[in-house]
């Protein structure tokens, strides 16, 4: 049962209190921060010293948060840190140059992995929660040798089905072209093929404006995401069926939220039905699903990215 207060939403359950808190970064300040889902409470759990950190994910039953840096997008140095889950002990665990430019991150809790589109990189990876066994799932590089070179190439956000074993991700294109596509291929390359050539890699939407992070709703089979191109279609949540249908019956997008200054972030909490979100312009927003009750939450916090809900341990 839920019980709110002005400062902390609980959760009470047999085993022990849980407290709802948004964890989102600042590419500009390089602060990890916690904030109660109404924007209050807000605090720096992980001070300066980030390296345009971008992509943040919670495992609760571990007590650690994970962030990847984006790093000097030219000098292939990217990084993936850990740290608990009141921000010490803060570790390397994927080092400068283990990836090029890591973006958004995800936890796939069942094996043990965590998976993180490398932008620069051009490319869909994965590893261990020690970061060990760093692996390339999707190759879109096409041979090109210039790190970064096509922006067509860039991976960005990324979101995981592990029941079905797929792994969605999108591809930003360059800016105000158009260009913006979401992929789907299966968490496993098939036997035979490699992350360059393999096959079963499907393109679910196209010529979209310049989609960033992904979240999706497994139950209802619909995908959200963030999408930073320029109005009307573009600096908005847009939500569409994780399964398109084919040909006249097809349903596009929908824009459920708009008027964001560079969407980045999303996390949904699909038990309360609502989605957080942030983006460049240092705002942090909540809304229902369907885009209805928007708030802001937060204002002037920096160049916001990444952000995650999670229900974590209560302060005793």
């Amino acid at each position: 049962m839920a019980v709110k207060s002005s400062k902390w939403e609980v959760k009470k359950t047999t085993a022990k209190a849980t407290t709802a808190r948004l964890l989102f970064l600042s590419v500009s300040s390089g602060q990890v921060f916690s904030v109660n889902p109404d924007g209050s409470d807000l605090k720096v759990i992980v001070s300066e010293g980030r390296r345009l950190p971008d992509g943040i994910v919670v495992d609760v039953a571990a007590g650690h948060l994970y962030w990847t840096n984006m790093g000097n997008p030219i000098a292939n140095d990217g990084s993936i840190e850990r740290s608990n889950l009141d921000g010490s002990n803060v570790t390397h665990i994927v080092r400068p140059g283990g990836t090029f430019t890591p973006k958004q991150l995800q936890l796939d809790k069942k094996n043990g992995k965590l998976y993180w589109c490398d932008r620069e990189g051009m490319r869909v990876m994965r590893a261990n929660l020690d970061g060990s066994k760093i692996e390339t799932l999707v190759d879109t590089s096409e041979g090109d040798a210039r790190p970064g070179g096509d922006l067509k190439k860039w991976c960005v956000g990324i979101a995981l089905d592990v029941e079905r074993g797929k792994v969605y991700w999108t591809q930003k294109g360059a800016d105000k072209a158009g260009q913006g596509r979401i992929f789907r291929a299966n968490l496993e390359i098939p036997e035979g093929q490699t992350p360059a050539n393999r096959q079963d890699i499907e393109v679910l939407y196209n010529t979209l404006p310049e989609p960033i992070d992904l979240d999706l709703d497994l139950g209802n089979r619909i995908m959200y995401w963030t999408d930073r191109g320029d109005p009307p279609r573009g600096n908005t949540v847009n939500r569409a069926p994780m399964d398109p249908a084919q040909g006249n019956g097809k349903k596009g997008p929908q824009i459920v939220f708009n008027h964001l200054m560079e969407g980045i972030g999303i996390a949904l909490d699909l038990k309360g039905g609502r989605m957080f979100l942030t983006d460049l312009g240092g705002s942090v927003y909540s809304a229902n699903l369907d885009g209805s009750n928007k708030k802001t939450l937060l204002m002037a916090e920096g160049n916001l990215t990444g952000i995650t809900y999670a229900e974590i341990p209560a302060a005793q």
